[in-house]
């Protein structure tokens, strides 16, 4: 499996992939909606997957001496290393507008989503709704990218809702600054880490029985 995962971090990953983790940054900017940096992320990693459809690298990798499961685990692999090394950069920015920003007025004065561990779990809840909408979609013929079309009507759909959430009446704590309302930032970032897990877990298994059936 290690030479697998090697072999999709230096073949089959597009450049596009690692230049897009930088937009991770984007939860530093003050009045813009920084889950978008989420979709530029999976973006990237959409890239990869084009890449390796061009590249009949999906062909190759079955004429490997691999199980065709363990090519749909090096893709996930892949991608899920993608994903949390571009939320370990979001990780940074929202930590420090947590505390050594949290004062800074440009950011107090912003009418959209704050960078908190509640924007932590929104995004881990994106990059999930990226593997089972997108991942598992792909898999049912390794080829066609239609998925792909869903999972951007469904991101963008779940991106309004998180946005405009700290807008209804008793819900505005979710947008809280720094270390407010700590206990409900956690429990709203562990949500997000159980959507995660769930969303990659189905999405895998799926893949797994569908790539099985595919005549390549």
């Amino acid at each position: 499996m290690r030479n697998i995962l090697r072999k999709e971090l230096t073949l089959s990953a597009s450049p596009a992939t690692y230049f897009f983790l930088v937009f991770g940054l984007m939860f530093f900017l003050p009045g813009y909606p920084v889950l978008c940096s989420v979709f530029f992320v999976t973006l990237g990693i959409f890239k990869s997957f084009q890449n390796a459809r061009e590249a009949n690298d999906f062909v190759f990798s079955a004429l490997l001496p691999v199980a065709k499961k363990d090519i749909v685990k090096g893709k996930y692999l892949f991608t899920c290393l993608m994903e949390m090394t571009g939320f370990a950069v979001m990780t940074v920015a929202t930590l420090l507008r947590m505390t050594v920003l949290k004062d800074v007025a440009v950011y107090r004065e912003n009418a959209l989503m704050n960078a908190n561990l509640f924007a932590l779990g929104a995004g881990l809840f994106l990059f999930g709704l990226f593997n089972l909408i997108f991942l598992s979609g792909f898999f049912r013929t390794a080829y066609s990218f239609g998925s792909f079309i869903g999972y951007i009507a469904a991101a963008f759909s779940a991106i309004i809702v998180f946005e405009a959430v700290h807008f209804v009446p008793g819900l505005g704590a979710v947008n809280a600054f720094g270390l407010e309302h700590l206990g409900l930032q956690l429990c709203l970032f562990l949500a997000g880490v159980l959507n995660y897990l769930v969303f990659t877990l189905v999405s895998y298994r799926h893949a797994c029985r569908c790539f099985e059936r595919i005549d390549l």
